[in-house]
Formats: structure tokens, C-alpha cells, sequence
């Protein structure tokens, strides 16, 4: 047999049967094109509402060297845990779920891991998306979810009222003459779309 074959019907893994009930059942995920960005995450299977779906998995790392690894990339996978001082640099297929402003996931933090759940039914063949809900930036960040809900952007709406607040700020006090001293953010929490 050449490399990189394997006999007909060997699986590359195998999931036990006696499969304690804290695992994700075998659910038929798929990466394909998307018609939001690239390439989505799309179930073959229907998915119930609160199934967990996909782990966002990936080595931590800091802030600090989120920063310095990811300086000037137009694009990163990294999500921050909820202690602030931890970020998933995100690799398999949660790094691949796309954004939308009128998702059918969410993510949730459970024991220092970020996992995806269905927000509702979803029908097999449907991509599975979640609202990245970015913060820490003041890039660009479009969306193009196509949405009839679609904010016009994958920043989270806390972030950019705290954005607004800041250019109202700014331009009063450009135009009292006083000077505006802004903080350098760090980069983005999560832009993969």
C-alpha cells in the first residue's frame, strides 16, 4: 500500500461506544465555500437547539504575544477567554465558523474552554455561524453576513459605542483646541471572517 492510503473501509479514527456522556456526540461537520466569507463550517446532519457543536480549540497565549505574533495580519483566529489574560489561538474547526449579526450559535466558556452551541434548530446543510462580537481594535472590521439584522459590522455594539464616545471626545476637544490622548488598543480578540 503507498503512502498516505489506507485499506477500504479503515477509518483514520474510532470513536468508542461506551462514550461517557461530558463528550460531544459524532456530529457530520464539513468546511466548504460560504457565501459570507471564504470558506464556513456546515452541518450534513440537523444540529437541536443547546447542542454543543464544535470546541474553539488552539494553543493560549497572551495577550502580549497575541500581539507580537499577529502584529500587521490582515487576518487571526484568536478568541479571549473570559480571565483577560488568556487567548486561543484558534486551529481545527471552530476557527472556521464565520460571523454573522443573526447567528444560530454562540460560544460559551465552560472550565477554560470555549465551546460553540446551536442558538436553535438547525437545519442540515446550514452553515453554522456565531456573532464574533469584536472588541480591542479600531481596525476595519466589515461584515458581510447579508443579514437583514446586520450591524454593518463584526465589532460587538459595546465596542463601538465606546468607539463613538471616543470620536465625540476627540472632536470636542479638537475643537476646543484641547489635546486628545488616545490608548493603543491591542489586536483584535477574533478576526477570521
Amino acid at each position: 500500500m503507498g503512502r498516505g492510503l489506507r485499506p477500504a473501509g479503515k477509518h483514520l479514527f474510532h470513536l468508542p461506544s461506551n462514550r461517557s456522556a461530558c463528550e460531544i456526540s459524532c456530529m457530520a461537520l464539513v468546511v466548504r465555500r460560504s457565501r459570507i466569507h471564504s470558506v464556513g463550517v456546515f452541518t450534513t446532519t440537523p444540529v437541536r437547539k443547546g447542542t454543543r457543536v464544535v470546541e474553539y480549540a488552539g494553543p493560549r497565549i497572551t495577550p502580549q504575544e497575541a500581539d507580537r505574533l499577529y502584529d500587521g495580519a490582515s487576518r487571526t483566529y484568536l478568541y479571549g477567554l473570559e480571565d483577560g489574560k488568556t487567548i486561543i489561538d484558534g486551529e481545527g474547526l471552530g476557527a472556521y465558523l464565520n460571523h454573522s449579526c443573526d447567528p444560530n450559535c454562540e460560544i460559551d466558556e465552560i472550565k477554560r474552554r470555549a465551546w460553540i452551541f446551536a442558538l436553535r434548530d438547525i437545519a442540515a446543510g446550514e452553515e453554522l455561524l456565531w456573532d464574533y462580537n469584536l472588541y480591542d481594535d479600531e481596525a476595519p472590521a466589515p461584515c458581510r453576513c447579508g443579514s437583514p439584522k446586520c450591524r454593518g459590522t463584526m465589532y460587538s455594539r459595546e465596542w463601538m459605542a465606546r468607539m463613538r464616545r471616543k470620536a465625540r471626545k476627540k472632536e470636542s476637544g479638537e475643537q476646543t483646541g484641547e489635546e486628545s490622548r488616545g490608548t493603543r488598543g491591542s489586536r483584535n480578540r477574533l478576526t477570521g471572517a
